[in-house]
């Protein structure tokens, strides 16, 4: 999938993964009742950051992670119908591993 946004510095690029629709006694949650997903999957990266010496700082996510994410943090974006978040790397809160 190509995006049509790059974000800048320490940003990152996201999409939200959609939670279940049913809690787990089987009850099926209206979208008024739910909360934002926490899990997301990494779409883009940004260009970057330098620390105080001038070096180039590694982004520790790479392009399709599945990452959790700060439920109050980022920027939503909608693009071509779908909705995303930059956020800065530093509100990603973990890597899922699979």
């Amino acid at each position: 999938m190509a995006t049509k946004i790059k974000p800048l510095g320490q940003r990152v690029l996201v999409k939200r993964l959609e939670e279940e629709e049913k809690s787990a006694g089987g009850i099926i949650i209206p979208d008024a009742a739910k909360e934002k997903p926490q899990e997301a999957e990494v779409v883009a990266l940004g260009t970057g950051g330098k620390d105080e010496d001038g070096k180039t700082i590694e982004f520790t996510v790479k392009k399709g992670d599945r990452v959790l994410i700060s439920k109050y943090g980022g920027t939503d974006v909608k693009l071509d119908g779908k909705d995303y978040l930059i956020i800065s790397e530093s509100d990603i809160l973990g890597v899922i591993s699979k």
